[in-house]
Parts: C-alpha cells; sequence; structure tokens
C-alpha cells in the first residue's frame, strides 16, 4: 500500500539502532555512577602498592556496576518491545473506550471503518483518555499489538471529518510502523531519565564522594567531573535522540491519512483546532510527548535550526502547507 514498504523496513532497522545506542548510553551511565560511587583513593591506602591496588578494586567495581546497568537497559528494552502499548496507556490514564456510549462507539466504528481502508492485519484497541484537552496518540509494537488513544475533549470538539482525519494520522503511524520506534524510544528515555534522577539524589544525599581525596591525582578530578557531567546530560542527549525521531513521521503520517480520507480539509481543520486549543496534559510525562499528534504541555515549536532541533513536533503552520499542496 502507498509504497511505503522501504519506510517500514527501515523503521524496524532504526528501532534495532536506537535499542543499541540507548544500550551504550545506559553503560556509560553505569560507568559514571560508578566512578562516582566508588571512584577515589581511601585514605587507608598510603603505598604506591595499595594505592594501584585499591585503584584496580575500584575498576572492577565499576565495570560491575556498569554491567547490571546494561543488564537492566536489556531488560528494558525487552519490556519496551513487548508491552509498551500496557505501559504507556497506564502511564496516561487510558481506558478501553467504551461501546456503550455514543460518541465512544463512533471513535471504536470509525478505527474499524479505516482498518478496511488501509487494510491492516488488525484492528488497533480504543482507548479513552479522560482530558478536556484536544490530543491522541497510538502505540504498541505492531498492528496486532496496537492501540490508539484519543481524548473526550477531542472526541467532543471535533467534528466527524475532523476526527475521521485525527484517527487515520494516528493509523498511519501504526501502518509505517512509527509506534514500534517511538514506543521504544519513550519507554528507554523515561528509564535513563529515572537512573540518572536516583543516581544524583543518591550523590547528593551522601551515597559518594566521601572517600574520594587527592591520591588520585588530576586524572582522578577530571574523571570525576566527566562522570558528573554525563549523569547529568544523559537524559537531556536521550531526550534529543526522542525528539529527532519524531519530527519527519509526523509529515509523512499527515500525507498517509490524507491517502486513507481522500479529505485534507478535514485533517488541516483538526490540526488548526487542536493547535489553538489552550487545555493542557500536565499528568503526560515529557518523555512522552513525541507520541502526541501535539505536544501535551503545549510548546509551541519555532523556527531556527536549535528550534527545531529541540522540538519533538513541526509547527502546525508547517503541516497544514503541506497538506494544502496534497
Amino acid at each position: 500500500m502507498y509504497g511505503f514498504e522501504e519506510h517500514i523496513a527501515a523503521n524496524k532497522t532504526k528501532t534495532f539502532f536506537v535499542a543499541l545506542a540507548f544500550i551504550a548510553l545506559m553503560a556509560v551511565l553505569g560507568w559514571a555512577a560508578g566512578y562516582l560511587l566508588v571512584g577515589g583513593i581511601s585514605e587507608g591506602a598510603t603505598t604506591p602498592e595499595e594505592i594501584a591496588q585499591e585503584a584496580a578494586a575500584q575498576t572492577i567495581l565499576g565495570g560491575f556496576i556498569s554491567g547490571i546497568f546494561v543488564i537492566l537497559a536489556l531488560i528494558g528494552t525487552g519490556v519496551s518491545y513487548w508491552f509498551s502499548d500496557q505501559i504507556i496507556s497506564k502511564m496516561v490514564n487510558a481506558r478501553p473506550a467504551n461501546p456503550g456510549v455514543y460518541i465512544e462507539k463512533y471513535f471504536i466504528d470509525t478505527v474499524e471503518g479505516l482498518v478496511l481502508a488501509c487494510g491492516l492485519p488488525a484492528i488497533p484497541k480504543a482507548y479513552i483518555i479522560d482530558s478536556p484537552a484536544l490530543n491522541a496518540f497510538a502505540t504498541g509494537r505492531d498492528p496486532q499489538h496496537s492501540l490508539i488513544a484519543v481524548t473526550t475533549g477531542l472526541l467532543e470538539q471535533l467534528d466527524r471529518q475532523e476526527l475521521e482525519g485525527v484517527i487515520a494520522h494516528e493509523m498511519s503511524h501504526i501502518y509505517n510502523r512509527d509506534i514500534l520506534l517511538m514506543g521504544v524510544a519513550a519507554v528507554l528515555v523515561g528509564g535513563i531519565s529515572m537512573f540518572s534522577h536516583f543516581m544524583l539524589r543518591l550523590l547528593f544525599w551522601g551515597g559518594g564522594g566521601d572517600r574520594r581525596d587527592s591520591k588520585g591525582g588530576g586524572c582522578g578530578v577530571i574523571g570525576l567531573v566527566v562522570a558528573l557531567v554525563f549523569l547529568i546530560l544523559a537524559p537531556i542527549f536521550a531526550n534529543l535522540l526522542n525528539m529527532l525521531l519524531s519530527r519527519k513521521r509526523e509529515f509523512l503520517a499527515d500525507a498517509t491519512a490524507v491517502q486513507l480520507t481522500r479529505n485534507p480539509e478535514g485533517l488541516m481543520s483538526a490540526l488548526n483546532k487542536i493547535s489553538n486549543s489552550p487545555e493542557k496534559m500536565p499528568f503526560v510525562e515529557k518523555e512522552l510527548s513525541a507520541l502526541f499528534i501535539d505536544h501535551p504541555q503545549k510548546h509551541k515549536p519555532t523556527r531556527g535550526f536549535w528550534a527545531n532541533a529541540l522540538s519533538t513536533h513541526p509547527p502546525v503552520e508547517d503541516r497544514v502547507q503541506a497538506l494544502k499542496y496534497m
């Protein structure tokens, strides 16, 4: 369908390398944590032999801690692959759509109708987020294990053509296998942020640093500074990677949605309504923002190189302009 087979294959490959990148990042994060916790030479070591022996022991211990982080990263990668839909839906308090409620039944029917249009091998689960904000997202590892979630505000404020455009956009993420890449990235970014914050708090409250003195020399001091800086910057690097992965996929999902609905005006109108809505979703973690059709905290993307690099979503004006030429 639509000649996107190469894009789908590329997304699967990128998912593999993204997982490797996060595992490597966790390994270095483990080294930094281990160095800060056990680095330095104790006051009891006085002779060169004692200093060398203690340094070697601490290197082994630091490597052991780094290894633990790698194992945790591998476990996190597996969990995010198999259970990203369940994890993310719980993180945003999403619930299954109720077919007994008319507007939610219409949402379910629209999802089923678009599945027939695009030829997915399975029907994504329809979920609801009880929020006045106008937003939606899709997640899962493949069409057989996927879901599309929309807010109650979106269901209440968009007309049928606009709602169909938004659901088609999210359906496109499923068809293009964007959900696999973005779901794995979101869960792993959250894990790196959690570990970084935990280690920094542990160090702040006295978990390390009381054994270090000047015996390590200038290299020891430099190592401590590098380790601390990396511990602080690791979640920032992870979030930047997450942002870079999401931007181009929004344009492609918009284009695929129009091919599904044959109605660019519906999605264009929906994007304008969503962008102009002031309602935020404060309960959504920033690591998940790239999954949504609009930033949950209403961070408006601006122009310029750095603005583009630091934004999870392209400007709505650019997306609408692109849709006008379809």
